[in-house]
This record gives structure tokens, C-alpha cells and sequence, in this order.
């Protein structure tokens, strides 16, 4: 793992919120807006961001945790700015907070967790039983 960061660097990440990232369920559309479960996945993108300058060729990240405060909507059309900003690396694990915003609005801010693992660690953790 490199440590090319320091605290207090950040990454963003824009995303145009299109009806793929609506709230939708088994039974069926909830809002039309972006949904948590799509802002959580732009949040992790965005933290991931650094992970894929961190890693070795040998490495990979995967999700340790989300904290996600949805604060207000983002309706299709709309691009999100999402801030993140590395809080902490200790040891392999990699903790960013985040901000995703509309123009001035804040959409929803949190804060993510990953940790880079071997390939071959990961494939063995992963596997079925």
C-alpha cells in the first residue's frame, strides 16, 4: 500500500442523477429523487478514489462501513458534487468523510470506510463454503 495522502486531502466525484438512481422497491417506485442506496454508492466511489492510487498492483479495497445523513433531494437532471476527504489511514484500513451537494445544497454527508487487502487474502475471504 502506498501512502501517497495526507489527512485533509480530498477527491471529488460527479454524478448526474438520472431515474436509474430513483427509490425503487420490490413493489415499485417510492420517490422520484436520488435514493440513499445511490447516494451511499457515490459516497464509496468517491472514498474509493483514493483507494485506487493507494493500492499496489498486488491489492485491492473493499467496503469496511457507511454513515449516510440524507439531508435533502437530488432530482434527475441534477449533478452531485461529492466531496470526500481523508480523515484517517491507519494501518490498511483508509476513513474518509463526505459531502455530496447541488450547487449550495447539501444533499448528504457521512463518512466511509476501506480497507486494501491482498488479492489473493480478499479471493480467500470472499469464497464460498
Amino acid at each position: 500500500m502506498k501512502h501517497l495522502f495526507q489527512v485533509g486531502d480530498t477527491k471529488v466525484y460527479r454524478k448526474t442523477v438520472t431515474a436509474a438512481d430513483f427509490a425503487r422497491f420490490d413493489d415499485g417506485l417510492v420517490h422520484a429523487v436520488c435514493s440513499t442506496f445511490s447516494l451511499a454508492q457515490a459516497a464509496e466511489w468517491a472514498g474509493r478514489l483514493f483507494v485506487l492510487e493507494m493500492k499496489e498492483e498486488d491489492e485491492e479495497g473493499i467496503g469496511t462501513f457507511l454513515t449516510i445523513n440524507h439531508k435533502s433531494p437530488a432530482f434527475e437532471g441534477e449533478e452531485m458534487e461529492i466531496n470526500a476527504t481523508l480523515k484517517e489511514v491507519n494501518g490498511n484500513n483508509v476513513i474518509c468523510t463526505f459531502e455530496a451537494r447541488v450547487g449550495d445544497r447539501v444533499v448528504a454527508d457521512g463518512e466511509t470506510g476501506q480497507k486494501i487487502l491482498k488479492k489473493d487474502k480478499l479471493a480467500r475471504v470472499l469464497a464460498p463454503r
